[in-house]
Parts: structure tokens; C-alpha cells; sequence
């Protein structure tokens, strides 16, 4: 059941800097704390994978300028589909998020926050409608509303309407929630790919109602 749409909410001055400190704090305590997980993984990767044990990829932030996002590398090298370049150790990772921990650093260089719309390709820039657009008015997250709903599980659609009921109702108390309800999906590795995909099929630009 889609949840229904939040009544647009106030922006107070004070938002996006206490925002901005919570992510740097918050961020910087996180990397400290999974620092012995990090170094675990990224040697693990390493063995199995061989190097590079970061994968790397420009992706649009706020105002739709790119970054280079950093995650644990997934996929083997090659051709195949990013299904069939999946390794088993790549779905453990993308099971329990880990393979999102290096994106904190994103988070302290001020490129992300740790909640907002997920960053997605940069060729996707091109197909949005000016409504799908608005997803960029706000830094993009770690977790955000669509993940916390259904990951990807939910249509691209579901996750539009998601994004911009966010950038739509942002504040502090839905940053919380979010965070709480991002700890308690953690558990349950739900919604981690859509059907037949290793994530998301590929976004086409259609046209959608939100």
C-alpha cells in the first residue's frame, strides 16, 4: 500500500547547517566506528577480487553536479550483464549495505548527506521531467524515503514520488525517522534488487504523474 503524501512542511533557516553539522558529525562517527569492518572488507575484496577495491563512478549531486561516488567494488570486470558480474561475496555486501560504508566519506567532503535521494547515473539527468528534476534541490543520501520503503522493490515512479515528497517535507524530525527506519530495514535485507537485476532496471525517461 503506497503510503499517502505528506502535507508540505515549513523550511526553518536553520535546516540546512544543523543539517550539514549532524552529517559531519554523525558521518565522522560512523567511518570511526566501522573502521576495523572497512578494513575487513576492502582486504577481502582485495583477495577475491583483486584491485581496484573501490569502485568509483560520477554521479550527479545537488543542482545536479557531479561527484565521484565511492562504494566497496561489487562486480567482476568484463563484459556480461551487471547481473552475471555479480560475485557472491558483491550480493553479502550489497545485503547488509556494506558496501555503502566508503560512501561516508562523501558525506564529511560535503558531497552527500546521509539522508536524501539516492545519487543515480548521470545519464538519467537527461530524461527526468522538470517534476523528477526537484530531486536534486536537496544534497543527495546514503538512505532516503524510497529506501526506507521498499528499496528496490518499489517502481521508478514510487521512488520519484518518494524523492520528492522529501525534498518537499525536509527537517530534522524526518531525517530521524528516516535514520531509525533505515536501522530497522537493515535486518531484514528486503527490496535489495528488483526482478531479474542486480539493482534497478535501467530508468528510460518516461513520462510519469507525481
Amino acid at each position: 500500500m503506497t503510503p499517502a503524501p505528506m502535507t508540505p512542511a515549513p523550511m526553518t533557516p536553520a535546516y540546512d547547517p544543523v543539517k550539514r553539522a549532524t552529517d559531519l558529525v554523525l558521518g565522522g562517527l560512523l567511518l570511526l566506528l566501522f573502521a576495523p569492518v572497512i578494513l575487513c572488507v576492502a582486504s577481502l575484496i582485495a583477495l577475491r577480487l583483486g584491485r581496484p577495491v573501490l569502485f568509483r563512478q560520477q554521479r550527479p549531486g545537488r543542482y545536479g553536479r557531479p561527484f565521484t561516488l565511492v562504494k566497496f567494488r561489487t562486480m567482476r570486470s568484463g563484459a556480461g550483464s551487471d547481473r552475471e558480474r555479480l560475485t557472491r561475496l558483491g550480493r553479502v555486501l550489497r545485503s547488509t549495505s556494506l558496501d555503502e560504508l566508503p560512501t561516508l566519506w562523501n558525506v564529511l567532503r560535503g558531497q552527500m548527506s546521509l539522508v536524501g535521494p539516492r545519487p543515480l547515473l548521470m545519464a538519467y539527468l537527461d530524461r527526468y521531467t522538470p517534476e523528477q528534476h526537484r530531486r536534486h534541490e536537496v544534497r543527495p543520501g546514503i538512505t532516503g524515503l524510497a529506501q526506507v520503503r521498499g528499496r528496490n522493490a518499489l517502481s521508478w515512479e514510487q521512488k520519484f514520488a518518494a524523492d520528492l515528497e522529501y525534498v518537499d517535507n525536509r527537517g530534522l524530525a524526518l531525517d530521524v525517522l528516516v535514520l531509525a527506519a533505515t536501522v530497522r530495514i537493515l535486518f531484514a535485507r528486503k527490496g535489495i534488487s528488483a526482478s531479474g537485476h542486480a539493482t534497478m532496471p535501467e530508468y528510460e525517461g518516461r513520462e510519469v504523474a507525481l
